[in-house]
């Protein structure tokens, strides 16, 4: 028998039970990574509805268009229907409000990603009051996995198939 679960349902109000959990996993994904895959998996894990938002940054030069980086993530998120994939321009937090998140995931690969994403939490927390940045750190093996470097070795026609997820090769391949 368990007491501590029944006090816990005494304690929180019914409401928080009633609402989803809803975060947002931003990102170029150009293209996406098994990294980005791991992490992903692993944080739609923690909510009802994970969406994985790819953004524009105008200081990028994209490889791939935004249909195409858009088809990547719907095909590799095919079988999990807590992943949504959305396409957005403009700000982060702006996309948290109007979508009700609270949450933003971000992945950490090093110390230097941290005080990267560290600032633009700061930023974040102070334009949408209640937001809450959650970082999770790559798993093992994926630490070094990155998009930029993945792209190079692609637009060197170098074989790429270690780094993207399988369900996605046939497509940046054919490409």
């Amino acid at each position: 028998m368990c007491h501590v679960a029944y006090i816990c349902t005494l304690l929180i109000p019914q409401t928080r039970y009633e609402m989803n959990k809803i975060a947002i996993f931003p990102g170029s994904f150009d293209p996406v990574t098994r990294g980005h895959e791991d992490l992903i998996r692993r944080a739609a894990e923690l909510f009802d509805i994970l969406y994985v938002a790819m953004g524009t940054n105008s200081s990028k030069h994209y490889c791939f268009d935004v249909k195409e980086r858009r088809t990547f993530l719907e095909q590799t998120f095919s079988d999990d229907p807590r992943i949504k994939v959305i396409a957005y321009e403009g700000l982060t937090v702006d996309l948290c409000a109007k979508l009700g998140a609270r949450v933003i995931i971000r992945g950490l690969r090093s110390p230097v990603d941290y005080e990267y994403e560290n600032k633009i939490a700061v930023f974040n927390s102070v334009l949408l009051a209640g937001l809450e940045t959650i970082y999770l750190g790559a798993s093992a093996g994926f630490q070094h996995f990155s998009s930029t470097i993945v792209r190079e070795i692609y637009l060197n026609d170098g074989d790429i198939s270690a780094f993207v997820p399988d369900r996605i090769i046939d497509l940046i391949t054919k490409r």
